[in-house]
């Protein structure tokens, strides 16, 4: 047997299955993986506790910390670049996170994401806000537990300013509009999905068109409310869905594709882009030294995108 890869994810084995057997264990918990994705795995070495090889049977116990290096558990490549940091002073760290990233990690197989890099190098860093995976720019995360509680507090409150940048597929007609429209889960194949209707949460996005060329429409929207997709929702309401989004501009079945297969040229062509045209511009924040205000440009795709129109 051959010890774990260099690459590995640690893992602590939590309360409620002391005394279960390694591979009883991991198949639970890592429920996206088949057992014999995972007998192999351990077969091969590849689960190891301080050094030491694990075998199938080994009893886990509270507290240990198993490193495991079975693909699809374990990263299979190095870290992406850090994203830029915009912002650094008394416990606020913003960051302009690229499109592609997750805020936050999903599900039980490996991916890259904000906090995780972050935490290496801040270890009491703690999300403010989210972005959607595909969503650039401004993300607010803290290193002090009572700044971050403080933050969380004036977005439910509505202290906080919060202004994205969109390409929208359409002309729009009008110049400035109130898209109003309350919130709630949409009502067909995919749980995530949100729509526009009567019994959903309110919420609020102030929309102004900045240009229109090629059948393409160049938004700025500031949000009033934290929805979960809102402004997708919206501009999909209103009949001008963003370029690239595949969840609100496209039949389910595109969408649910690429969950099973990744983005493909069907995709592509249906939306318009390998992924949703949307960047968190601006953001402005409540803090014990004042106002702090934060900006990022869209990135590089987001201007080619609106120039090869």
């Amino acid at each position: 047997m051959t010890g774990p890869t260099p690459a590995t994810r640690s893992l602590s084995v939590p309360e409620g299955v002391d005394g279960m057997r390694l591979d009883h264990f991991l198949s639970r918990w890592f429920r996206d993986l088949s057992r014999t994705q995972l007998a192999r795995g351990i077969r091969s070495g590849l689960v190891s506790l301080d050094g030491r090889v694990l075998r199938a049977g080994t009893r886990v116990r509270v507290g240990m910390v198993l490193e495991i290096g079975i693909p699809g558990i374990a990263p299979e490549s190095g870290p992406p670049p850090f994203p830029e940091v915009l912002y650094d002073h008394g416990g606020l760290v913003v960051l302009d996170k690229p499109a592609g990233m997750l805020c936050h990690p999903t599900g039980t197989a490996f991916a890259w994401a904000v906090i995780g890099l972050a935490k290496e190098r801040w270890p009491e860093a703690e999300l403010v806000h989210r972005l959607d995976r595909d969503t650039s720019g401004c993300l607010a995360l803290t290193t002090d537990p009572a700044l971050n509680a403080q933050l969380k507090t004036a977005i439910a409150e509505g202290r906080t300013r919060k202004v994205y940048q969109a390409l929208c597929r359409g002309t729009i007609p009008w110049d400035e509009q109130v898209l109003d429209g309350p919130i709630g889960p949409a009502d067909g194949p995919i749980r995530i999905q949100m729509a526009v209707r009567p019994d959903g949460k309110d919420a609020r996005t102030d929309v102004t068109v900045l240009a229109r060329q090629g059948g393409l429409t160049r938004v700025r929207c500031r949000i009033h409310t934290g929805r979960t997709h809102q402004i997708r929702v919206h501009l999909a309401h209103a009949g001008f869905p963003l370029l690239g989004d595949r969840l609100y501009g496209a039949p389910p079945e595109v969408f649910l594709r690429t969950l099973e297969h990744g983005v493909d040229a069907d995709a592509i062509e249906v939306t318009g882009a390998e992924h949703h045209a949307l960047h968190a511009a601006e953001l402005e924040l409540p803090t014990p030294w004042g106002d702090v205000i934060v900006r990022a440009q869209p990135p590089a795709w987001f201007e080619e995108r609106w120039r090869s129109v």
